[in-house]
């Protein structure tokens, strides 16, 4: 396959840039690209262009041959609403999501949610989660970097998502809506998961009260790192391109 590589800066016609020193070193070191071999740019703003790379020391250089405006982006706009899980789960939730076409990822804090972050770390943990989904953008083949939002509480963004427009769904194992019952909609689609303990009952009455219908997947209790990914596969199928 041939490696493609994200560039957090316009490309233009023509031009030569310079790669990121990570990414730099992935390709040399990693990869083994040489000189006048082909690697695929993607700048985020669609399309992708066809490049021939320079290495010059532990620098590696990209001249631009070709732009492809290709597009791998579902007709389906879903975001993923998880509740912060323990571990690294979240760095598989963020990548498998991102693969299977999610076009943004909302953390949030709920009760039960056994990781606590704030201020800087908060930060942090954001910013590792944006590197994991453009690392997922490159390995998949989509040239539009899905969204990381800012961790929310729970309250506070069911407050916010109380105010849009779209189609909400909460995970709710004993629930008595199922996937395949609901027609293909016609607008965004919001789906929220809860914690390894699952949601408090007054977060679910006030998930409830801002507009987000209760869905089961499936007869078994899928884990939070599971149920994610697992819906939005679902989703794809039933009215995404799959």
């Amino acid at each position: 396959m041939i490696p493609r590589f994200f560039c957090p800066f316009p490309l233009h016609p023509g031009a030569t840039v310079e790669l990121a020193a990570v990414a730099a070193h992935h390709a040399l070191k990693v990869l083994r690209v040489g000189a006048g071999d082909t690697a695929i740019l993607f700048d985020g703003r669609g399309g992708q262009w066809r490049a021939t790379l320079h290495p010059a020391g532990k620098a590696l250089r990209a001249n631009l041959v070709e732009f492809d405006d290709a597009e791998c982006e579902p007709p389906l706009v879903l975001t993923l609403v998880q509740a912060l899980p323990a571990g690294d789960k979240m760095d598989f939730v963020v990548q498998k999501a991102v693969e299977l076409g999610i076009a943004r990822i909302q953390p949030v804090a709920a009760r039960r949610s056994v990781i606590r972050l704030s201020g800087e770390r908060a930060e942090r943990r954001v910013e590792h989660w944006r590197n994991i989904a453009i690392a997922a953008c490159e390995q998949s083949g989509r040239n539009r970097i899905p969204a990381v939002a800012p961790i929310l509480d729970l309250p506070q963004y069911l407050g916010i998502a109380a105010r849009e427009n779209g189609l909400r769904f909460i995970c709710a194992p004993g629930a008595g809506g199922f996937l395949r019952d609901v027609a293909a909609p016609d607008a965004p689609i919001s789906l929220l998961v809860g914690p390894e303990g699952g949601f408090e009952e007054s977060e679910l009455l006030a998930a409830h009260a801002a507009g987000f219908h209760a869905i089961r997947l499936g007869p078994r209790v899928l884990r939070t790192e599971t149920a994610g990914p697992g819906a939005v596969a679902a989703m794809m199928a039933l009215w995404g391109d799959w």
